[in-house]
């Protein structure tokens, strides 16, 4: 009796939920002592606006609008970052402690909106589980979507809390858009003002954490069309609810048409996929082969599959180049199919597939971003779950048997799942094992090898006696040998044997000049361009300057210069070769095509006093005043201001023009 009434205990919703809760946290322990990894150095590490000093409105506004990894600058998130570095600097430990826990609160989430489905679906007719049973089960999906392996760069790779944060508003205002349509079909008030509010400002706010919020206007539609497809009220069953039609006209028929004259003419621009190894043919190409993989990554992982990088990838260069392209495009045609066919069997296994599909329409079919990311699966894994789920609830209760098999294959996978997460989650705990970890798994990626060269440098401390000196050379120079890699292996070999007065090879520099006129530099190839510009200006590498100034031509002999490799090259040139003509121009040129960056305006303002030249200053002063959301540039005008006014005051000295 005993037990029976403490299975009893246990199997309560909340109570599975908080196991889950619990499990996820032991299963990611271990990978919180870890440190910072690829982008989380542009976005926090060497990000000054994120190293807050005080809570001020001016400094806040400066943090939320400070982050490189997009124009809109992902403000919601780059707070965050901001009040983890007031609270503890930058601790690397810390952050990971923080994104944890907005996982958990995400599991939470998730639970909220799987019961919500499954009661809906009920209450819709269709067949499944009771209240109890269903919220049993969704507490058991929530719990297997926080220890999937798919997600752990979703914690604990710091800088993609972007992703999380994002979903968590995605997760809260579909279960707000649930409880909102559930009222007007119950004939209840404020219905429609609930599901709008939760569409409408659980997009907003997502959005400020990441663009992949946008798609919540979708999946909102997706609900629509496979559980309450369109009704009005129980009393008008039949008839399709028109105020339901005009919702997703306005948010989303509406903005899609308007991103798509907006994005289209870019898109078909060729010079917009001219830094990328695939146009936008072979990306679609690939994107189909790579959606399937993920499905195979989240169900059936493997340490290989699950490798952080993906830079490997081989692109799909037609329908039968390679021949998995067009058996993944017959794939998604089955699922889709699938989906539509299930809609009035098992609804819910349905939605999870049109769910998993939708996610990926921003993120795998047209924008010309990197092909692969594990983390862009955050919220596309639960639609997975929510399909293998439902599934099984709803086999029929006389067929207990296959039920309960499909349990025990489910349950097993959990475990598998865990076994995984935890295991991965240990090598991310050690930044020498996760580089090492990384580079087995994926031993053609040029970034995984640079990573573990990298990381031996790092351990080193630039002692040429340490024994991670001779280990550094292997991986470095055999990513920089694979095809499609950027100069960082090479730029970290020369950085490395320069600043320890050991022998620099002729052929790491003609290797990064032949690279840079192969193609436009990627961001990749401008940052190891800037930091060996850096490491000469701080006398910390002993290299002949010319070396690098043919590597920033050969990055320059291209139509297409970017502003910042532009605002790169001018800081060369001013800082390190003192040709401040060249710096003047160049910079002038990184203004003109970045108009409103105000880093490029602070930095012409600069040169153009060091020329005494007063009225371009003035210029960009103006220019930065305008700019002066919330204060955030108020210390940088303030300080041009002053420099101005001193240069002024030394030219009346010398009987001069004072204007």
């Amino acid at each position: 009796m005993k037990w029976n009434t403490l299975l009893h205990h246990l199997s309560r919703p909340w109570v599975l939920l908080g196991i889950g809760l619990m499990m996820t946290a032991m299963a990611y322990w271990p990978g919180l002592t870890g440190t910072w990894l690829f982008d989380d150095y542009p976005n926090i590490v060497d990000n000054p606006g994120v190293h807050i000093t005080d809570a001020s409105v001016a400094e806040l506004t400066k943090a939320a609008l400070s982050s490189p990894a997009s124009d809109f600058k992902r403000p919601l998130a780059s707070l965050s970052f901001a009040i983890n570095y007031l609270a503890t600097g930058t601790n690397a430990p810390a952050m990971k402690i923080t994104n944890l826990f907005i996982h958990l609160l995400n599991g939470i989430a998730a639970f909220l909106l799987l019961r919500s489905l499954l009661r809906a679906a009920r209450s819709e007719g269709s067949d499944g589980p009771g209240t109890r049973m269903g919220d049993r089960y969704a507490a058991l999906m929530a719990a297997a979507w926080l220890v999937l392996p798919i997600n752990i760069s979703s914690v604990l790779y710091i800088v993609q809390r972007m992703e999380s944060m994002a979903n968590f508003a995605v997760l809260l205002g579909l279960w707000g858009y649930i409880a909102g349509r559930q009222r007007m079909l119950n004939g209840k008030t404020l219905g429609l003002p609930l599901a709008t509010i939760s569409v409408v400002a659980a997009t907003a706010a997502g959005a400020l954490a990441k663009e992949t919020a946008v798609l919540l206007p979708l999946y909102a539609a997706l609900v629509e069309i496979f559980i309450f497809r369109g009704r009005t009220a129980s009393e008008l069953g039949k008839r399709t609810d028109k105020r339901i039609v005009t919702f997703f006209i306005i948010i989303l028929f509406l903005p899609l048409v308007a991103g798509a004259v907006w994005l289209t003419p870019g898109l078909l621009n060729s010079s917009t996929w001219v830094t990328r190894d695939f146009t936008l043919d072979t990306r679609l190409l690939s994107e189909a082969r790579i959606v399937m993989d993920y499905i195979a990554w989240t169900i059936l992982p493997t340490p290989r599959a699950l490798s952080f990088y993906h830079d490997d990838f081989v692109i799909s260069q037609g329908i039968l180049s390679p021949p998995s392209t067009a058996l993944s495009i017959a794939g998604i045609a089955a699922l889709l199919a699938l989906a539509w066919w299930l809609r009035n069997r098992i609804p819910l296994a349905g939605l999870g597939i049109a769910l998993y599909f939708g996610c990926h329409l921003l993120t795998g079919t047209v924008l010309p971003l990197e092909l692969v990311y594990e983390h862009r699966n955050y919220f596309s894994s639960m639609a997975l779950i929510l399909a293998l789920g439902a599934a099984v609830a709803a086999i029929p209760s006389p067929n207990s048997f296959f039920r309960g098999l499909a349990g025990a294959c489910l349950g097993m996978l959990m475990f598998h799942w865990i076994f995984i997460t935890w295991m991965t989650s240990t090598a991310w705990g050690n930044p020498l094992a996760l580089a090492r970890e990384l580079a087995y798994r994926a031993p053609e990626s040029p970034r995984a090898q640079y990573e573990l060269g990298r990381t031996y440098i790092i351990y080193s401390n630039y002692d040429s006696k340490s024994p991670f000196i001779p280990l550094v050379y292997e991986p470095l120079e055999h990513a920089a040998r694979i095809p499609g890699s950027s100069v960082l292996p090479e730029q970290a070999l020369i950085f490395m044997t320069s600043r320890m007065n050991l022998p620099v090879k002729d052929a790491w520099w003609q290797s990064i000049e032949s690279k840079l006129k192969a193609h436009p530099a990627t961001i990749q190839d401008e940052s190891s361009l800037d930091a060996l510009a850096q490491c000469l200006r701080d006398n910390a590498c002993h290299f002949p300057a010319q070396n690098l100034l043919d590597a920033f031509g050969a990055a320059l002999s291209h139509d297409r210069r970017s502003p910042r490799l532009l605002a790169m090259y001018a800081n060369f040139a001013f800082e390190v070769i003192k040709d401040h003509d060249l710096a003047y121009r160049v910079q002038t040129e990184a203004v003109e095509k970045a108009p409103n960056e105000p880093a490029y305006r602070i930095t012409l303002a600069r040169i153009a006093m060091d020329r005494g030249n007063v009225a371009v200053a003035k210029e960009q002063l103006s220019a930065l005043s305008s700019m002066n959301i919330g204060g955030r540039l108020s210390h940088d005008i303030d300080s041009l201001r002053a420099s101005i006014g001193d240069l002024k005051d030394a030219r009346c000295a010398q009987g001069a023009d004072c204007q």
